[in-house]
């Protein structure tokens, strides 16, 4: 398979942390893969759609409902100032509708804001990259904030 959050969609029960921050029927939360900023999480549909036209109206009715409960937890856990909430879904292998929710830290370079953000993205594949267990714990910690919301 080619798409990338549908192979981890199969394996949703064996999952680690870093790839199921939290979960519902229609949702899952991962933390970034390649980001070298701590926080950046992404909300991906359980099920393969490439539009956002095409997400069922159970779908669409909790979308907004993750993106405002994920800004909240992370600006518990990361003391963001707000999150930036982005979607474009082009990239091969990545078609899967997919939103970017980032933490604006308070002290964000100028350089680094709005679509400038994106360079928290380590395309180069260096060691600037969260490891897995840093993702891991971040996940740990913005699931017990998210807890007592469910």
């Amino acid at each position: 398979m080619s798409c990338y959050t549908c192979r981890n969609n199969e394996l949703f029960d064996d999952l680690p942390p870093r790839e199921q921050v939290a979960a519902d029927d229609w949702w899952r939360v991962a933390h970034d893969f390649n980001s070298t900023l701590p926080g950046w999480l992404v909300l991906v549909p359980r099920r393969h759609v490439t539009s956002i036209a095409d997400l069922t109206d159970e779908e669409a009715g909790v979308l907004g409902v993750w993106q405002v409960r994920l800004s909240r937890a992370l600006r518990k856990v990361t003391g963001c100032v707000k999150t930036y909430v982005v979607q474009f879904a082009e990239k091969e292998g990545f078609a899967h509708v997919h939103f970017h929710i980032v933490p604006r830290m308070p002290d964000l370079p100028a350089d680094r804001r709005g679509p400038g953000i994106f360079q928290y993205l380590d395309q180069r594949g260096t060691e600037a990259r969260l490891s897995e267990q840093q993702r891991d714990d971040l996940a740990v910690a913005i699931r017990a904030v998210l807890v007592p919301e469910t």
